[in-house]
């Protein structure tokens, strides 16, 4: 039976690749300063789409993924990353579409997080290898912040130590963040521990961080508001993540949003107080005494690939078992049940399990 499975010469396997209508697992939403456009990533694609709703339109077709929009505050611009040349680098493109720009050219992986107060750089993040005499020389699962020109050129390190969806104030002073203590997974719900992420205040003129949120569970994704007085977060003190607001003081916090079944994911807000959100694979918008209103989105693209690709088989199949008529085979290949007949015919994928960051 190994010699079977083993001369297997192709696999089929089906690919969702249909225009859309409300489409689900729409990630990474960013909202636009002036609370019009959202930018998002649908399939490893840009789109951008009216807060009110419509049709979305394709910013990025690249083969490659793209994803965590954000948007420079005078609108003009959107920072992303992207793995086009191997591994994920900081790109910039114009928020209205065209020739992205790539600006980082390092190994390590590169998340942007926002444009500096002037618009003229953008905050990233990346567990660069910085000098051995450094006390706090970095590990794999604990980035560094640093940023680099829109116009490209040299990367300046801006804080050695973890700081995470960096927000900058309007006046450049204050870097709003989430702190990284360790290396827990950032989508297990429920963490409860001493490396649980909390919100910082990093002041640049006097080099200070001082902590603002105390729950003993996970506190993330801050944005400025009120006039940089105060910030909302998604925070896990309600169960699930929900939306919180607390003043930069500190002290307790107000609740936003009263969602039960999933978390809230990707936290965004305009200058007129608009938040944007991810829930369950869908887009929403909220003001802060208002209700979630789904964003209703339109998707028309043609497939990227073929719906069925031939991949060539010469051996890791595992697991074989044999149809009680004995015209079929069922195997374990990368993780997926596959069924095939053993004359030859199309072979089938039964199971369909990726990855999912709810």
């Amino acid at each position: 039976m190994k010699k079977l499975y083993c001369s297997l010469l192709a696999l089929a396997i089906t690919l969702a690749s249909f225009a859309q209508i409300n489409p689900g697992w729409c990630r990474y939403p960013s909202i636009s300063p002036d609370g019009f456009m959202i930018v998002f990533t649908y399939k490893g694609d840009l789109y951008s789409v009216p807060a009110a709703g419509g049709n979305a339109t394709a910013l990025t077709t690249h083969e490659a993924h793209d994803f965590m929009p954000v948007w420079s505050h005078d609108g003009k611009w959107i920072a992303f990353a992207s793995d086009r040349y191997g591994n994920f680098d900081i790109f910039i493109m114009p928020s209205s579409g065209g020739e992205a720009k790539r600006l980082t050219y390092h190994s390590a992986q590169e998340y942007p997080y926002a444009f500096s107060a002037d618009d003229k750089s953008i905050l990233f993040g990346s567990s660069r290898i910085d000098m051995a005499s450094n006390r706090t020389y970095p590990t794999g699962s604990q980035p560094e912040l640093y940023k680099v020109s829109v116009n490209g050129g040299r990367v300046e390190q801006v804080l050695s130590t973890p700081a995470e969806e960096v927000k900058t104030s309007k006046d450049g002073q204050y870097l709003l963040y989430q702190d990284k203590k360790g290396g827990e997974n950032a989508w297990r719900k429920h963490h409860t521990s001493a490396i649980a992420r909390d919100i910082w205040l990093y002041d640049t003129k006097t080099g200070s961080h001082r902590k603002i949120t105390s729950f003993a569970g996970e506190d993330r994704n801050p944005v400025f508001t009120d006039n940089d007085k105060s910030f909302y977060y998604l925070s896990e003190e309600s169960g699930n993540f929900n939306v919180y607001k607390m003043g930069l003081a500190g002290g307790k916090p107000q609740r936003i949003t009263n969602l039960t079944k999933h978390p809230v994911r990707f936290l965004s807000v305009s200058n007129n107080g608009t938040l944007c959100y991810s829930y369950d694979g869908e887009l929403f918008t909220q003001k802060e005494n208002g209700s979630p209103n789904k964003v209703p989105i339109h998707i028309a693209a043609d497939a990227k690939t073929n719906n069925e690709r031939v991949i060539p088989v010469s051996g890791g199949a595992r697991d074989v078992s044999v149809s009680p008529n004995g015209k079929e085979v069922a195997f374990i290949f990368r993780g997926e049940v596959f069924v095939t007949s053993v004359d030859g015919g199309v072979t089938k994928r039964i199971t369909n399990t990726p990855e999912q960051e709810r």
